[in-house]
């Protein structure tokens, strides 16, 4: 006997996964975690969720020895090992090893911003840029020189300035292009110009 799901069709021999299966149509979400309430329709989902609170991480990579609470974010990290970039951008063909880290590319090719300040609405397409950003509201500064105890709010800047107390000079034109958005340096102008389309979108 199968138990057919009446919304897609779908079919089930057993009894159990058919109710789990139809929890997810209906959004019913039984199983809460004691510690913060998040809801789950799967049993086996709140038990891996709980891990999260237990810190207890049982896939454990037998190159590096970095160890996850999931199977799959152990699958997802061997590939750095491997080498393997699966995942293509379909526009300039670039190869990268998640789909997570092609998605955040191909914002640079279509000019989405999705994560917007909350303060002032200036938008970006990396997480990391906008909370760079959101500093300049807050005016944190976390970054700190050891030598005299200047401080600011990116490491980049910090770096800059730390050549004021070394002499260094990594351009040996003595002259850097840098980014008025994320403080990236850059010694050729180009290289510079490609790098701001990716903030502008053009």
């Amino acid at each position: 006997m199968s138990h057919a799901c009446n919304i897609c069709n779908k079919e089930f021999k057993c009894l159990s996964h058919f109710k789990r299966h139809y929890r997810i149509h209906i959004g019913e979400k039984p199983f809460q975690c004691e510690i913060c309430s998040k809801a789950f329709a799967c049993k086996s989902n709140l038990r891996k969720h709980e891990k999260y609170h237990e810190n207890v991480r049982d896939y454990l990579c037998e190159i590096c020895k970095k160890a996850f609470y999931q199977k799959s974010d152990l699958d997802r990290h061997s590939i750095v090992h491997t080498q393997v970039k699966p995942h293509v951008c379909v526009f300039c063909c670039k190869r990268f090893s998640s789909k997570g880290h092609l998605s955040e590319h191909y914002r640079t090719h279509t000019g989405e911003r999705p994560h917007a300040c909350d303060v002032c609405g200036k938008a970006y397409s990396d997480k990391n840029n906008l909370m760079r950003h959101y500093r300049t509201h807050t005016k944190e500064k976390p970054h700190s020189c050891d030598v005299c105890g200047k401080a600011f709010s990116l490491k980049d800047s910090l770096m800059r300035h730390h050549r004021t107390h070394t002499k260094e000079k990594p351009y040996p034109c003595d002259k850097s292009h840098v980014c008025d958005i994320c403080n990236k340096e850059f010694k050729c102008l180009s290289h510079f110009k490609r790098h701001y389309r990716i903030h502008t979108g053009e």
